[in-house]
């Protein structure tokens, strides 16, 4: 069975007209490489033309022509080559001529220790490799050029097909039809776009909308969420900055605006920057550039601005907590995106919408939603708007044992908002379901004995109790006074499941 295949090494050659100098060269240098020796630069000429030489060293003074005239010679025809000269002398004529007409990588002076010598042509092989590598990474990168364009593109088009207004989930008679056709016809123009909602209620997404509609869309977009930084790391993500303009700026620093160019800037949560930094974002938006931080030198830039922000900010120019001069900067169009609650229209589509969408994230199946669930999430005021109904409706699929969500599953804040709203609106259905093993009406006064009465009213304060709670045993145990092991003995005894399926 053959052994392991022999690494191979690395070709050496050595110029020395001293067969004594060459011959302790050799032998030092042949225990880490396939040396070759030559005594003239004819010799050695020979050898760079047969043989895969990755470095070579010279002596400087030698009778047919100097070190560094060879070295030249060589730079002209293999300039792969790493060339190095040995030398007894330390003139600095000899050191610069090397350095500028042979690029000699490397001076070994005499007398020379061999740790020395092997750690330098060590260094020297590896160099060669590392400039082969490259031109071949070159070669690869130019090779490839136009595929990675075709990435590029291709990688555009998805975003401008999954940002396309018609994709947004809406029903025919939603309040959103007419902010899409006021986003189609401002994306098409130049103008900074201000845009005000609650939180959740998808700005971001018709900030992508606004650029991927736009003439911009081949451009960059970038996001920062203004309200979440203090206003010196804010002007640095902004704006750039220097390095060692501040503590920890070891390098410099584009900053979004610059990132940007040509293309959108969106700057959510506008309203909770502070008075000092709107003046900075103003002094931008006006000059169209940008200084960074610890620079003097200021930037041209070409960005069309998108801001969103959850506040009145009316109300906060008429108190002086915002600069009506900045307001009017950014408002080149004011567009109001409708809370949940003014859309109930589109509730059902967008629950079924993000349900699916999250079955693909989490990988687990499930058939949809039961009737009356989605009767409760239409009832329910969604005060978190879009951002929380997605976050009940993963919750409802992580905790579900079965391929269907059941109202049991619903947190009880939405079980018991959708019952106010629908109590205040007279709808008559309670949003629990009739036939759910959570809900019963409560016992008619005089129907039947005491016993049987005060009977069904303890049965239906475990069923309301269980209602509130989650059907969490523990919670509801403890707000009726019972212990855990007390309130499964009243459930078996009025014949309720023990344990409902999905629940602790």
């Amino acid at each position: 069975m053959a052994g392991p295949r022999p690494r191979l090494r690395p070709t050496v050659l050595v110029v020395d007209d001293e067969v004594l100098s060459l011959d302790t060269l050799n032998r030092t240098l042949d225990e880490e490489f396939d040396c070759r020796t030559a005594a003239s630069a004819a010799e050695a000429e020979r050898w760079l033309e047969q043989d895969d030489i990755r470095a070579v060293i010279s002596d400087q003074r030698m009778p047919e022509m100097s070190g560094v005239e060879f070295l030249t010679r060589v730079r002209e025809r293999w300039p792969e080559v790493v060339r190095m000269i040995l030398s007894g002398y330390t003139d600095a004529e000899d050191l610069i001529d090397g350095i500028n007409r042979a690029g000699i990588y490397q001076f070994i002076s005499k007398p020379w220790h061999p740790d020395q010598l092997l750690l330098t042509v060590r260094n020297a092989c590896r160099l060669h490799q590392l400039q082969r590598e490259n031109a071949l990474l070159a070669l690869e990168m130019k090779v490839m050029t136009p595929t990675l364009e075709q990435r590029m593109q291709n990688r555009r088009a998805q975003l401008k097909r999954n940002f396309r207004l018609d994709n947004i989930i809406r029903g025919p008679q939603s309040p959103l039809n007419r902010v899409c056709e006021q986003v189609a016809q401002v994306a098409l123009y130049d103008v900074p776009v201000l845009l005000t909602g609650e939180s959740g209620t998808g700005k971001e997404l018709f900030a992508r909308g606004l650029h991927y509609n736009s003439p911009r869309a081949d451009k960059p977009f970038v996001a920062e969420n203004c309200a979440a930084l203090a206003d010196d790391i804010l002007e640095s993500e902004l704006f750039g900055h220097e390095r060692g303009a501040f503590t920890g700026a070891i390098n410099a620093r584009i900053g979004l605006f610059e990132q940007a160019d040509g293309g959108t800037i969106f700057l959510d949560e506008i309203g909770e920057v502070s008075a000092a930094f709107q003046v900075k974002l103003l002094r931008v938006l006006q000059e169209g550039e940008v200084r960074p931080v610890g620079s003097n030198r200021r930037r041209r830039v070409d960005v069309r601005v998108v801001a969103a922000t959850n506040r009145d900010l009316a109300q906060d120019i008429r108190v002086g907590r915002f600069r009506e001069d900045l307001f009017y900067r950014l408002a080149g169009v004011c567009l109001h995106l409708p809370p949940l609650r003014e859309r109930r229209v589109d509730i059902p589509l967008l629950a079924r919408a993000l349900l699916n969408e999250l079955i693909q994230t989490l990988g687990k199946p499930c058939r949809g939603f039961n009737d009356d669930v989605l009767e409760c999430l239409q009832a329910y005021d969604w005060p978190g708007n879009v951002r929380e109904m997605r976050n009940e409706i993963q919750r409802m699929l992580i905790m579900t044992p079965t391929d269907q969500l059941g109202i049991e599953l619903l947190d009880p804040r939405v079980r018991d908002g959708a019952a106010g709203a629908n109590a205040a609106s007279g709808t008559t259905r309670p949003p629990s379901a009739p036939h759910s093993p959570l809900h019963s009406p409560p016992p008619r006064p005089g129907a039947g004995g005491l016993r049987e009465q005060v009977e069904a009213l303890e049965e239906h304060l475990l069923r309301e109790a269980l209602t509130r709670h989650g059907w969490n045993k523990s919670r509801a145990a403890d707000a009726l006074g019972l212990s855990r092991m007390g309130l499964r003995n009243k459930l078996e005894r009025y014949g309720l499941p023990v344990n409902l399926p999905g629940n602790p």
